[in-house]
Formats: structure tokens, C-alpha cells, sequence
């Protein structure tokens, strides 16, 4: 079995079964002839078997979240009825700053299989859910909107696919909202981001901010490995400077 076998079997957990898998075997099938998603569960289990550091059963392991976003990402770019370059560069680019270039030049592969392949938005959700805590689902929401916007803007159908991704994921539209605000530049978007009206009394803010710090801390993401803080403490900081643009706005202390 090659190294990209061995790096697939041995990062993922959960995604080696239900519909992600089927996607998985149909791509991985293409690449390497013979070779099964079973074979792959087999690699996957003998690295846990090997490692000191197992990933609880059922519970989302980095590779897990990597081939996940790659499935949300190929409906996403996909969604306007064109590949734009500058969307799947962004994914690559990404995925080096995340993982290196090996891994990362792996993960691109799939993707590439990935994206020639037809998905179930719903099936494809509904399985990340059973799976993904809230914060991890907030994360991915939050890197959908980046490959959205790498061509400089989100366009409506982009918009309509995440909205109906983010509803699968069980995100209310309080968080979906936030996380929207932080790519778009508009008098409201502080105050949406924090999750309040522009009406909010000084109190309100200063409430909402501790709320939205606390639900945007790096550290939610920290079983899923250090390769993820990046992308969580992007989000934690946009809050902060939405906090400090209202408070500079108000003359808040």
C-alpha cells in the first residue's frame, strides 16, 4: 500500500464508514486499482494500534475534520456551476499552512477525486454532525466562507450552499450570522459577529463579548490538534476587533 493509503487509513476515524466512505472508496478505488475502503479501515486500524495517542471511539480526529472540509469545500466551489483557480487555491494554500506540503499536496489529491464526484449535501452532513462537536462544525463553517470569498467575493449561490450546509449542521442562525459577519464589511458587522443589535446598551456589549470569546476560544478545537489552532484564533480574533471597533465607536473603557 502506497503513502497516500497509508496517510488516508491512518489519519481518519469516523469518515472511514457511512456515506463519506462510500465517497472515499469511489475516489481512493479511481487512484489505486484494487485497493477498498476496507483495506483502508485495516491501515487506520493498525496505526491506532501503534500510537500512543488513540483517538477516542467516535470522536472527530484531525483527519477526520481534513477530509471533511475537502467534501464541503468540492460543493461549495461547485455550487455557481464553475471551478474558479483562485477558490482551489485557496483550499491548497490552507491545507500547506495547516499540514505541510506533503500532507497537504496528499490531501489535494483526494480533493481533486473529490471534486469530480456527485455528493449528498444532506448525507454528507448529517454524518459530520453525529460526529463533530458544535465548535468543530463552527470551524468549518468558518473556512467555507474563506474559499467562498477567495475570488473576492461571496456570490448567492456560494451563500445559498453553506446556508443549507450550516442548517445540517445543526448551526442556529445566530452562529451562522457571526461567522457570516466576519466576511463582510457592512456598518453591523461588529455587532453581528458579537451576536447583538446596534441597540444594545454598553452592558449588552460587554456581556456579548465574553459570551462570543468564550465560544470562539482556540482552545474548543484542541483535540483536534494543534494544526487547527490557526484557523480557530483567526476566528477569536476577528471577535476581539469587533469588540474593540464597537467600543472605540461608543468610547467604551
Amino acid at each position: 500500500m502506497g503513502k497516500f493509503a497509508k496517510w488516508l487509513g491512518a489519519g481518519a476515524g469516523f469518515t472511514m464508514g457511512g456515506p463519506i466512505g462510500a465517497i472515499l472508496g469511489f475516489v481512493v478505488g479511481s487512484f489505486i486499482d484494487g485497493l477498498s475502503i476496507e483495506d483502508l479501515a485495516e491501515e487506520q486500524q493498525e496505526y491506532q494500534r501503534n500510537t500512543q495517542q488513540q483517538a477516542r471511539r467516535g470522536r472527530a480526529t484531525s483527519g477526520d475534520f481534513e477530509i471533511s472540509l475537502l467534501i464541503l469545500a468540492s460543493i461549495v466551489i461547485k455550487a455557481d456551476g464553475k471551478i474558479d483557480r483562485r477558490e482551489l487555491d485557496y483550499v491548497r494554500m490552507y491545507f500547506v499552512k495547516m499540514y505541510g506540503k506533503e500532507r497537504a499536496n496528499h490531501a489535494f489529491k483526494l480533493f481533486s477525486g473529490i471534486m469530480k464526484k456527485q455528493i449528498s449535501t444532506r448525507q454528507v452532513c448529517l454524518q459530520i454532525r453525529q460526529h463533530m462537536s458544535h465548535s468543530t462544525r463552527l470551524q468549518l463553517l468558518h473556512f467555507l466562507f474563506g474559499i467562498a470569498q477567495a475570488d473576492g467575493q461571496v456570490i448567492a449561490p456560494e451563500e445559498q450552499e453553506i446556508r443549507k450546509i450550516a442548517g445540517y449542521l445543526y448551526i442556529n442562525e445566530y452562529d451562522y450570522a457571526s461567522i457570516r459577519a466576519m466576511f463582510y464589511d457592512s456598518s453591523n458587522s461588529a455587532y453581528q459577529m458579537l451576536e447583538i443589535s446596534k441597540n444594545a446598551t454598553d452592558d449588552e456589549v460587554k456581556k456579548a463579548y465574553r459570551k462570543m470569546a468564550k465560544k470562539y476560544h482556540p482552545d474548543k478545537l484542541q483535540g483536534l490538534g494543534e494544526e487547527h489552532m490557526q484557523g480557530a484564533q483567526e476566528k477569536f480574533q476577528k471577535i476581539q476587533a469587533a469588540y474593540e471597533k464597537i467600543k472605540k465607536e461608543r468610547g467604551m473603557n
